[in-house]
């Protein structure tokens, strides 16, 4: 499976916006959990979901609490996770970003950060004209 920066992004701004769980649950698992199966996922999409949640995690970008039956609740950003997603809010800049990583053959987590730090450093004084180093 491959790691989706629109994915990792998403996630983090719906925890921003107040999501607080995910139900990661593959239908595979949920008659043996006794759970419905409308309550759980495709297989593929359970396990894209957590693995994109465990990397939030493995990144220092939010921390969760987690059960056996694929919910991961009391999802809280850390301060690196605010400083990414401050970098990739704006969807103009992360498109850039992409696009730029793209050209140079792609990039990590925190060189897109890194580069969506520069876009919106190079913005900020184009419109306030004050030069931030």
């Amino acid at each position: 499976m491959k790691r989706d920066m629109d994915l990792i992004r998403d996630l983090l701004l719906k925890i921003e916006n107040g999501r607080t769980s995910f139900q990661a649950l593959p239908k595979s698992h949920a008659e043996a959990l006794g759970i419905s199966e409308e309550e759980a996922l495709d297989d593929t999409e359970a396990e894209e979901l957590a693995r994109h949640l465990e990397l939030l995690e493995e990144a220092g970008f939010a921390k969760f609490e987690r059960t056996l039956d694929g919910e991961w609740f009391d999802a809280n950003i850390t301060w690196s996770g605010y400083e990414f997603l401050d970098n990739v809010r704006d969807p103009e800049i992360w498109e850039m970003a992409k696009r730029g990583a793209s050209k140079a053959g792609g990039a990590g987590l925190e060189l897109l950060g890194q580069l969506a730090k520069g876009l919106l450093k190079t913005q900020i004084e184009k419109h306030t004209g004050v030069d931030i180093g």
